[in-house]
């Protein structure tokens, strides 16, 4: 029965029938109350999804705006990775996070959620259950914010470039941006997607100063994917004769997204919630409530924009 149940999800997510949302909703009910009968190769399988979905996303975007929207972006992450970092570090010595989990939910929320938390927790040494109690953690919120976000944008009647922009700058994984600014608009969509790539970018300095710090020879991870994405986008602004099929691979992406979605929602299970804890929780939900409303206000005052 549960294999059945898995393979109709996983159907249903494919048909292009139901939101990004609702399919990590039907995700994550399957995996509270089931048993995941796939729980290792949908891990897998999940994250070459997201990575293949994000070039495929690509072909439906225009060079130009991604590369302004890009320089931008990076600009702002540049100067909040640091700060967030910080802040989180500080959080999770006053809540007595350990260490590592403290770190790793730092990181998570500072660049791009489980993708920076599984490219720097071999390097930080973090075991088994310090590493699911950090993707446990950003997991949570990350799929609060898919369903909570669009609905403080339309509350608030931000523009499709300003909630892009604070989707990606608040949202910890490139999955639930994507979701959250595909439900907004495709402006939206455009604009989250390229300011969280140009984001994920920081993974690789991340990992190369963890790695000096503590010394590690662990190998460090490069997001070859983002490059892909920014080829894809060429190649649809150099040949507008080739729309057609260009557009129905975007419209692949954002199916695979779909998917993805509700792959990661089956993950979530009970004994990642025990696994996590009130603790570090209370440190990723404390350091997302003041990263997301520091930087809607900066947005709503139109002192940081696209």
């Amino acid at each position: 029965m549960n294999k059945g149940l898995f393979f109709v999800g996983l159907i249903l997510a494919a048909s292009g029938l139901i939101s990004p949302p609702f399919a990590l909703l039907g995700g994550l009910v399957y995996g509270l109350v089931l048993t995941h009968p796939f729980n290792v190769q949908s891990k897998s399988l999940a994250k070459f999804l997201l990575q293949a979905s994000v070039v495929g996303l690509g072909f439906g975007m225009n060079l130009h705006e991604v590369v302004h929207a890009g320089r931008s972006g990076f600009l702002y992450t540049a100067v909040s990775i640091t700060g967030v970092m910080l802040l989180g570090l500080a959080l999770g010595y006053l809540i007595r996070v350990g260490k590592k989990s403290s770190f790793l939910i730092a990181a998570g929320t500072a660049i791009c959620g489980g993708s920076a938390i599984a490219a720097v927790g071999p390097i930080a040494d973090a075991n088994e259950e310090e590493m699911a109690v950090s993707l446990g953690a950003v997991f949570i919120l990350n799929s609060i914010a898919l369903f909570l976000f669009p609905s403080i944008g339309f509350a608030l009647h931000m523009s499709q470039s300003q909630f892009g922009l604070w989707s990606a700058l608040a949202i910890h994984d490139t999955s639930s941006v994507v979701g959250a600014t595909a439900r907004y608009g495709s402006a939206a969509l455009a604009v989250g997607t390229t300011v969280k790539l140009a984001r994920a970018l920081w993974i690789v300095p991340l990992s190369i100063a963890t790695a000096v710090a503590l010394k590690s020879k662990a190998k460090v991870q490069w997001p070859w994917f983002i490059l892909l994405f920014c080829i894809a986008a060429l190649l649809n602004t150099m040949f507008p004769m080739m729309n057609p099929a260009f557009a129905a691979l975007s419209h692949i992406g954002r199916i695979g997204l779909t998917v993805t979605l509700f792959l990661i929602g089956t993950g979530l299970n009970q004994q990642t919630l025990k696994k996590v804890g009130i603790r570090p929780l209370l440190q990723g939900l404390t350091l997302w409530v003041i990263i997301g409303s520091a930087t809607l206000a900066l947005i709503l005052l139109n002192w940081i924009h696209i």
